[in-house]
């Protein structure tokens, strides 16, 4: 029967006056260590208080998924997953209620009975708890507020063990009877209780302790859980399971005085075991999880996302106390075939570093990121970098990019009006000092030796197509020179390139030929993003992580946006993939070709094959690979100081692979397994369009005329109207020796075709006379 509330207030005074000692010289009963006067003051103190309790929303748990909607990883402060009371399992409800309060739901906020008894029986030497369910209750709650808050004098206060807190607790648990029901009060306990290990909640604990949801727990589980709440750790059936076992055994005894259960129910539940191989471990954070960096990367992006909070620390307690769903565009799939096929050749432990990322060039959504160290820690072979990104998001220090970078070069001459019949004389070896580039600090009499070499096949006339097919280094720095570094660094720029530290890259490397050559270090995802910006027709997305966040009241959360926005014209996107895919059709890529699908893409191999690459795209996919040499001085010094720092011929020690330091081996055994089954299971595989005839050609170029011209002035003449100047020697029974004849163009000719300067050597030399017969 429920008290009034001028009864509740008159026992509330009862209560404390006993608790006080100000009445208990006609009990007989010891009073141990409690001042009258504590008990007069928490009296007058008591309408002081506020009268309703604001209770904090329960701490939740957050679970990060796949696309397939796997889970990634939990993020909790406390693992809970609230339900409502009908999600809980009616034994479960008076297993908890039968042994914490069993007039639960007869008496208001105080049971006097309960505390009357309580209080004898502690005052004999044998503790027994009074407080009633609500009270329990409103505990709960202020621990949490002073935990939630930091308040290290709140905390002190809301477990004190003083008249006060008592008074303090009963005066908010009227407030809680009156405010809510005695259903919605069991719910919110059930919810808040700490059942031990790590579980906060009746849901938690059920999965967690017996791999089933709180809806179906039985007889012998729920006395188990019930018992748990007065000392979940001593009790705690995973580590003290005779201590459980003897402690749920109590609580069915004392369900079966009460005649909420039958004798033979309790026999039954008794003869019970626990399963420890039941226990199913929710650990928190990213070191759990199967894929650690794909989800460091999310948690990273969700620091940054405004919609969680204002500040960083705001943003960390909402993922870890917000119950939110966080869905990533990761496909399971993909990422463990891109893990598997590092792992069949890179160990974890071997000096190298091994990266493969997948982007949708449509949406900039990231499929795979997968490294060859892929647990989180300090041991040997585990790693706390993520190698795929940049310094601002646990990342390393990057990647030089090798001949990958061509593209940049190549997509800077096609927006410039040069073609791909672009064409260059080509030696094998060439030393830039005294040449002129032009960067973005104008041109540049490059200064200092800077010899350019390939192999001894790269000799002769290349155009665009062929110099790209067999990544001819000459070439691209010869068409960089007609581009313009500056110009090729702010192509890179644009769409999607970055430097691994942060800094800007125009600012840094636009005054660098070497740039063509990819002489910077780069992330592996910024890479694979720049290359998206092409297979999407030339429109930029930002690569992102996160599909939707929705709180736990079903309310989407904004997620960080891709910025879809154009960034090249479609036709020079169109053109660059066509020149790219000669690297597949007959080129270096030749071996890594994937059946049924038109591949485009790029090696890269760095001076001296310090690290290896391959980038490859259809209009739907992108998937870059490197291995690398480990620069880690601590770990590998001694490593590289025997072995030159070079992949060439390197056999890796833990692996046992033997690389060969080009690009066209990752594309081979890395890209193209992982990116096959990515491909496999897209729903639409979409064809490169073909690029506008203008585009591949050039611009049209009138050719200037040396009549009366040096052989230096011709050269100027030439260059400057956007063609590559050669001087070709010709005798000429017309023109005197060291006189120009003409130009090998006439006319209008494609921008960047080499025009050669016809110089005269003279008349042709008369053939020797025969020699007589004898």
């Amino acid at each position: 029967m429920l008290l009034g509330k001028r009864l509740y207030t008159a026992l509330m005074f009862v209560l404390v006056s006993i608790l006080g000692g100000v009445l208990m010289a006609g009990l007989l009963v010891p009073v141990v260590g409690i001042a009258a006067s504590s008990g007069r003051d928490a009296v007058l103190g008591v309408n002081d208080l506020p009268t309703e309790l604001e209770a904090p929303p329960q701490w939740e748990r957050s679970k990060l998924l796949s696309s397939d909607n796997k889970v990634l990883a939990y993020f909790y402060d406390q693992n809970r997953t609230y339900v409502s009371l009908d999600n809980i399992s009616p034994t479960m409800r008076m297993a908890q209620v039968g042994i914490e309060d069993h007039r639960f739901y007869e008496h208001g906020a105080l049971d006097l009975t309960g505390t009357m008894r309580a209080f004898v029986s502690t005052s004999q030497g044998n503790t027994q708890g009074g407080s009633s369910l609500t009270q329990q209750y409103v505990r709960m709650v202020l621990v949490e507020k002073a935990e939630a808050s930091n308040d290290a004098t709140a905390k002190i206060a809301a477990k004190e063990n003083t008249v006060a807190r008592k008074v303090r607790e009963l005066r908010y648990a009227i407030a809680v009877e009156k405010q809510f029901s005695k259903d919605q009060i069991l719910e919110f306990y059930l919810n808040m209780a700490y059942y031990g290990d790590g579980a906060y909640g009746v849901e938690a604990a059920a999965r967690h302790y017996f791999g089933v949801s709180a809806a179906n727990l039985d007889l012998a589980q729920s006395a188990m859980l019930a018992g748990l709440v007065r000392n979940p750790v001593a009790t705690n059936p995973k580590t003290h399971t005779v201590a459980a076992i003897e402690r749920r055994n109590n609580v069915l005894d004392r369900l079966t005085e009460l005649d909420l259960v039958t004798a033979d129910q309790a026999t039954a539940a008794k003869a019970v075991g626990f399963d420890t191989s039941k226990v199913v471990d929710s650990r928190t954070g990213c070191a759990n999880s199967e894929f650690a960096f794909v989800c460091d990367y999310a948690y990273m992006t969700l620091l940054n996302s405004p919609s969680l909070g204002s500040t960083a620390e705001e943003r960390k307690q909402r993922v870890y106390r917000g119950g939110l769903t966080i869905k990533t565009q990761i496909d399971t799939a993909a990422q463990r075939v891109a893990q598997k096929a590092i792992s069949k050749q890179v160990s974890a432990k071997d000096p190298v570093i091994s990266v493969v990322t997948m982007i949708e060039p449509g949406t900039g959504m990231i499929k795979a990121m997968a490294q060859s160290r892929p647990e989180m820690g300090t041991k040997k072979g585990q790693t706390y970098y993520n190698y795929a990104v940049g310094s601002d998001m646990n990342g390393a220090d990057g990647f030089q990019g090798g001949s990958t970078f061509k593209m940049f070069v190549a997509a800077a001459a096609l927006e410039n009006g040069f073609g791909v019949n672009t064409s260059y004389q080509v030696a094998q070896r060439h030393d830039y000092k005294g040449e002129i580039f032009d960067t973005c600090d104008g041109p540049v009499k490059w200064p200092v030796s800077w010899p350019v070499s390939g192999t001894a096949s790269e000799v002769g006339s290349y155009n665009m197509l062929r110099g790209t097919a067999q990544s001819v280094n000459n070439y691209f720095v010869a068409l960089e020179q007609s581009v313009g570094v500056c110009t090729s660094v702010k192509m890179a720029q644009r769409v999607g390139l970055k430097m691994a530290n942060g800094a800007d890259l125009v600012a840094t490397q636009g005054n660098y030929p070497s740039f063509t050559l990819g002489a910077v270090e780069v992330t592996p995802l910024s890479l694979t993003n720049a290359y998206a910006t092409f297979a999407n027709r030339g429109i930029h997305c930002d690569p992102i992580i996160l599909q939707s966040i929705t709180t736990a009241d079903s309310t989407n959360l904004e997620v960080p946006s891709a910025n879809c926005q154009r960034v090249v014209s479609q036709g020079v996107a169109d053109a660059v993939n066509e020149v790219f895919q000669t690297p597949y059709s007959s080129g270096t890529l030749r071996s890594a070709n994937i059946s049924n699908y038109t591949l485009a893409g790029k090696t890269g191999t760095v001076p001296d094959n310090k690290a290896e690459w391959t980038v490859a795209y259809t209009p739907d996919l992108v998937t870059s690979a490197v291995i690398s040499v480990d620069n880690n001085q601590k770990n590998w010094g001694k490593f590289w100081a025997a072995h030159r720092r070079n992949l060439n011929g390197l056999r890796l020690p833990d692996s046992g692979t033997t690389l060969s330091g080009f690009g066209s081996e990752v594309g081979r055994l890395i890209v193209a397994p992982a990116m096959k089954k990515a491909l496999d299971d897209l729903d639409k595989h979409t064809k490169f369009s073909d690029p506008p005839a203008s585009v591949l050609n050039g611009d049209t170029v009138t050719v200037p005329t040396c009549t009366g011209l040096s052989v230096d002035a011709c050269k100027k003449a030439v260059t400057n109207a956007g063609f590559r100047a050669y001087v070709k020697k010709t005798s000429s029974t017309t023109v005197a020796a060291g006189s120009i004849i003409g130009l090998t163009e006439t006319g209008k000719a494609g921008k960047g075709v080499p025009v050669g300067i016809l110089l005269s050597t003279g008349p042709p030399t008369a053939p020797a006379p025969p020699v007589p017969k004898k």
